[in-house]
């Protein structure tokens, strides 16, 4: 043996050994193959004169050169891959795209990379070592050794598993377990993992997009309608009564103009979490868009006792809310249903829904109302009118009536209301109720407004030409007129165009428009600068404060009707109005009651300062022929 190695350090043999090394590599070989395969060429081209020979020949040169040129090919994909070994590995381990940590033979952490490391919470070196079991939650120990049995075996698993983060939170995890092999060999366990914490959190976040409003985190419009079918359907097998709310926030778009949106979403999250208050085990609340909501009640005696957990729920809606500083009040309107007709389903019943709150707005707002077979597809109805409320204003079909109002202790005329009227080419005269709601919700009480203004301000001017008495012309301004930049100007160019003196002209606000301090008091100071008069009509009804009667250049309170109406049967009203009359005429405001019937409201009126009168008793809203022969009578 000492010999035979001391031959093979001889440099002749170690030269010999090296050449044939040399010669197995396959660049040599295919060297080889071409040298012989060119000589065969030179050869059939020499010694060959046959020409089916030669080509016989030029055919086994072809073969050789070909295998020349695979053999060498094969040569650079070798190489270069076992160049690239060791980067590769360096930059998985390096990575955070995917998860990856190697395992010994009995489990545990031989390496771990960055990405693995991120996810758990710990340092590379921390584990190093560690057996993985002991990072595992007990729950999928079991299910984790099964896989590493499998891929000591030479088997690829995949398992879902739970494990506790360092700093606590727990992971869900997919983790593929692969063999580890060296020369056909396992000598350890690959472990590729996947986080589905994140992926479980971007469905549940997904699902909760679709079936939750984002901003109150109340159930939306889908969720409740799937809802509403599971609750039927338990309903009819139980044979239990259920109700549906559908209800809107009256004049919620007076608060985003007024505040803006951002205060807007306050007062909507405030009162859904007042929906949610008092919410029994079977009932349901959700947002369904902009400002309506709707509630599902799962324990529903009758339909009376619907009606009376209605305005619970509209009392507390009517419970002041706090914007900026300054207290809100806000009312809703409620369309109610139940399930007494079997043959309704989840749709069907919140149509019916709908149009009982579009019913319950049409009577005067703040109010439950529920739902009648007896009614028409008001929606249709609705949708006719807006239509032909269109055509009424490009075809003058409006009309104005006049009202006149009276001095309590002189008894004449010593103002004019004016009020519209639609003279319908089928339906006859119709009175505001019936169509200024919609016009006010579709935008169309803007040129109705700027109409009404302006004849009224025409047919004074011309009562005045006439001789007859000078007295003002009150006009309604709607909320939409009133939040026009270009109200002030607009005016100015009515009573410039009409001539009539601004002294002649008074505009009563409700109180409702007060609720945006800084815009009232510049656009009320910049009508009063013109000369004309302000009325705050229906006083008592809204967001009745001493703050605006204080600080608004106002000239009249109007005592609402509702107040006026009962003053002789119930003595709060009584006192009500009595007290009106005394803060206003210690404001230096005059105070004229609207609605008056009979003679002893009249009297108890007078009794009390009043300083002026209108109502039926003196006279109804009459057409303007009318009017000009009361003013000339005096």
């Amino acid at each position: 043996m000492c010999v035979a190695k001391r031959m093979d350090d001889l440099p002749e043999t170690r030269m010999r050994r090296d050449k044939l090394l040399l010669l197995n590599e396959p660049w040599a070989i295919s060297a080889v193959l071409t040298a012989l395969a060119l000589v065969w060429t030179l050869i059939s081209f020499i010694l060959v004169t046959d020409a089916m020979y030669r080509w016989v020949s030029l055919a086994v040169a072809a073969s050789l050169i070909a295998a020349a040129a695979v053999l060498y090919v094969r040569r650079l994909p070798q190489g270069n891959i076992r160049k690239f070994h060791t980067p590769i590995v360096e930059s998985l381990l390096r990575s955070e795209a995917v998860s990856l940590a190697v395992l010994d033979l009995n489990g545990k952490v031989v390496e771990m990379n960055e990405a693995s490391s991120r996810m758990l919470g710990y340092q590379r070196s921390d584990t190093a070592g560690r057996a993985v079991m002991r990072m595992i939650d007990p729950g999928s120990r079991v299910l984790l050794q099964e896989s590493l049995e499998k891929a000591l075996n030479g088997e690829t698993s995949q398992s879902n598993i739970s494990m506790t983060h360092r700093s606590g939170f727990p992971l869900e995890l997919q983790v593929v377990c692969t063999p580890l092999l060296r020369d056909d060999e396992v000598i350890g366990t690959l472990l590729i993992s996947q986080d589905l914490s994140d992926r479980k959190r971007n469905v549940e976040r997904i699902r909760y997009m679709a079936y939750y409003d984002d901003m109150t985190g109340l159930p939306n419009r889908t969720l409740f309608q799937m809802k509403l079918t599971e609750s039927l359907s338990r309903a009819k097998e139980d044979e239990r009564m259920i109700g549906i709310c559908y209800l809107d926030l009256d004049r919620f778009k007076l608060v985003n103009a007024s505040f803006g949106r951002e205060f807007g979403d306050m007062l909507l999250m405030q009162v859904a979490e007042r929906l949610n208050r008092n919410l029994g085990e079977f009932d349901y609340a959700a947002r369904m868009e902009g400002d309506e909501f709707a509630l599902l009640l799962g324990s529903v005696n009758s339909p009376e006792h619907l009606l009376e957990l209605s305005r619970q729920i509209l009392k507390s809606i009517e419970e002041p809310y706090e914007l900026k500083g300054f207290p809100v009040h806000i009312t809703a309107s409620i369309g109610l249903v139940t399930n007494s007709n079997e043959q309704d389903d989840g749709y069907a019943l919140f149509k019916k829904a709908d149009m009982a709150l579009v019913k319950a707005k049409e009577s005067g707002k703040n109010d439950c109302l529920l739902y009648s077979d007896s009614w028409s597809n008001s929606s249709f109805e609705r949708l006719k009118l807006q239509h032909e409320m269109y055509r009424a204003i490009q075809r003058e079909e409006f009309v104005l009536h006049y009202q006149p109002q009276y001095d309590l202790l002189e008894g004449r005329i010593v103002g004019i209301e004016a009020l519209v009227r639609w003279k319908h080419p089928v339906r006859g005269l119709l009175s505001p109720g019936v169509f200024i709601p919609l016009a006010e919700e579709s935008g169309m009480i803007v040129q109705i407004g700027d109409w009404v203004l302006k004849e009224a301000c025409r047919q004074n001017k011309a009562w005045q030409d006439a001789g007859l008495p000078k007295v003002p012309v009150s006009v309604n301004l709607s909320i939409r007129q009133f939040l026009q930049h270009d109200l002030t100007s607009k005016i100015a160019d009515v009573l410039e165009e009409t001539g009539l003196e601004p002294r002649y002209l008074d505009l009563e606000i409700t109180e409702s428009m007060t609720i945006d301090v800084g815009h009232v008091s510049r656009c009320l100071l910049a009508i009063t600068d013109l000369g004309v008069g302000i009325s705050v009509d229906d006083f008592g009804t809204g967001y009745s404060s001493f703050h605006y009667l204080k600080n608004f250049p106002i000239d009249r309170l109007k005592i609402d009707r509702s107040f006026v109406r009962d003053i002789q049967q119930d003595p709060s009203d009584a006192e009500i109005v009595a007290a009106i009359i005394a803060m206003a005429h210690n404001l230096n405001i005059q105070v004229i009651a609207e609605g008056v019937e009979t003679e002893e409201q009249m009297e108890f009126l007078r009794r009390h300062q009043c300083d002026e009168m209108q109502g039926y008793y003196w006279s109804p809203p009459v057409s303007s022929d009318k009017i000009e022969s009361m003013l000339k009578a005096g």
